[in-house]
Order: C-alpha cells, then structure tokens, then sequence
C-alpha cells in the first residue's frame, strides 16, 4: 500500500488540506439547499467545482477534498438519475479535482513543491439524511447495513483513481470501525478518518477521542486520524486526547466557529474563519503545536483561510 501522506510528510513539516467547498460554492452563488448539498453542483455547475479546487491550489493546499461528502446512491435516484450513471457522477467529483490540479501544474510553471494529493471525501451516513445527524450519530442502522450503505460509495470513489480517501466528519467511533474494516476491502487504497466532535473531549455521539484514537491505531491503512467541522476552540484539546494513543500523523481542519442549525440550514454566530484569515491562521499554531500535521479548514473557510495558515507556518515552522 502506498502511503501518500507519509511521502510528503517525510521532506515536508506539515501538510497544508484545503477549505470548505460546499460554503465557498454558496459565497460564489451556488444554492445548495438541497439533500445532495454540494454533490448537486455535479448535476449543474461542474466547473465551478474545478475552479474551487483550482483556487485552493494557488492559496498554497497541499490536498484538495472532492464534491462527494453528501453524494449517496438514494439521493441521486430520487433525483431521476439512472443507476448506471450515479457511479459516474461520484467518478466525476475526483476528475474535477484531477482536472484542477492538472491545470495548477501546467500554470505553475516548475514546482518547487510536490504536486497536490487528491482526497475523495467519504462522509457519514448521517450527512445522507440531511437532517444535522453527521453531528450527532445515534442511528438505527446496524454495523452491516452501515457498511452497504458505504461499500458503492467507496467502490465508485477508488475506481476513479483519487491519492486517498477522506472518511470525513464522522460523528461515532462506531462509524468509524465499520469505515476502517470496509477499507479492508479495498487492499491498495488508504484513507484519513477525521470525527466531528460536541467539545474538547468528546464525539458528537459521545465516545472519548482518546479511546477512539486507541481502537483506529492497528488499521494500517488509516494514515491519520484527527478532527474536523468542529469549533476550533475545541481542537488542542482534542488533538492532545488523542496524541498519546496513537503514532498515525494528526489532523485538524475545523469549522470557523460558527453554529450550524440543521432545521434552517443555515449557520449562525461569527466565526474566525469566513475570510477572517489572520485570526484563523493564528489558532493553527495551536494545533499545529498539539500534534497536527495535517492542517486546513472546514465549514464556512475559505481560500484566503488557506493562504493565511501557508504564510503564518511558514514564517515559523
């Protein structure tokens, strides 16, 4: 197995993820109000994708996270997609972020740095449902039927030739066994699992980061483990739960601090991300020095939040 992370992570101190792409795809005019959330852009504005993509690339993102966190095979059915094509539409997500990083290759020139990773964003069940549960868990699926929920997805994902995948947002230890043993499934691939979290100590559904941090570290084919879509307030703690039980590279990349309601949809609050990059970058020394070494943002960050944390760590890491 190929271990991208651990490559990079070799000649370089950290690895720099990209930000938000369902929020930036609303800033740019993109209605996502919809079970499909930024998935639905697949259907009608593609290229708006790319150019995110494209965008994180030239803010200085080392990985860019496809369109796919919310993309299901009932979702696009109900939306009259034929089952033949709803595979090729997850394949689309990860070569719209090919496409981007082929064209940031070209443009650059000579790289004085490796070209971007592609990470194909699995999210949780609970994104599927529309309805806030990625940041409470609590289903009623069994072990097995979470894992025939997540199986296509996967088979979809890999077949179009992403780095890795990202199990992102994840909000039980639960979820995330079934995700690591399904990765089993798949020998070659790799993949980041990354929890939405209630606080500095806990999952959304409850379960100690640390214990969780303990029972992933045998799965060889996660390559880090951390946090995400979580208030970065909570995010050394967090990371400081889960650094003694584990040797797989931390990652944080959390929300700007804003709340989401999941009945409007709608987030409320002010936040330090949201453009506010220095205030942002400044939090990302904090993780940065509790273990992270993989660092970007979540929900409601944008490209300028990217560029700020490249140029803060660079100045002192």
């Amino acid at each position: 197995m190929r271990n991208p992370v651990a490559d990079l992570l070799r000649a370089r101190a950290y690895l720099l993820l990209d930000g938000a792409l369902a929020t930036e795809l609303e800033r740019r005019g993109a209605n996502l109000n919809d079970p499909l959330w930024s998935a639905k852009v697949l259907l009608e504005q593609p290229e708006l994708i790319r150019a995110i993509h494209y965008d994180y690339f030239m803010a200085g993102a080392d990985v860019a996270t496809t369109a796919s966190y919310q993309a299901n095979f009932a979702a696009f059915a109900q939306r009259g997609i034929a089952a033949e094509r709803i595979p090729e539409l997850f394949r689309e997500s990860v070569s719209l972020a090919l496409a981007a990083r082929a064209e940031f290759v070209r443009n650059a020139g000579t790289l004085t740095r490796p070209p971007p990773l592609i990470a194909a964003s699995v999210g949780p069940y609970g994104a599927a449902l529309a309805d806030g549960s990625e940041y409470r868990g609590g289903y009623s699926l069994s072990d097995a039927e979470l894992a025939e929920f997540h199986r296509p997805r996967l088979m979809a994902l890999i077949s179009a030739g992403p780095d890795l995948l990202a199990f992102e947002t994840i909000p039980s230890l639960r979820e995330a066994l079934v995700l690591a043993r399904l990765l089993a499934e798949f020998p070659p691939c790799c993949a980041w699992l990354s929890f939405s979290c209630q606080d500095g100590l806990r999952t959304s559904e409850g379960q100690d980061v640390g214990v969780c941090a303990q029972a992933l570290d045998e799965f060889t084919q996660l390559v880090a483990i951390g946090v995400n879509c979580t208030s970065p307030e909570f995010v050394p703690s967090l990371l400081q739960r889960m650094r003694p039980h584990t040797d797989k590279p931390l990652l944080a990349y959390p929300n700007s601090g804003e709340r989401y309601d999941a009945a409007a949809k709608r987030w409320h609050g002010s936040g330090s991300g949201s453009g506010s990059g220095a205030s942002f970058a400044a939090q990302a020394h904090e993780w940065y020095d509790a273990g992270a070494r993989l660092i970007g943002g979540c929900c409601r960050t944008t490209p300028a939040d990217i560029r700020a944390i490249r140029e803060s760590l660079a100045a002192c890491v």
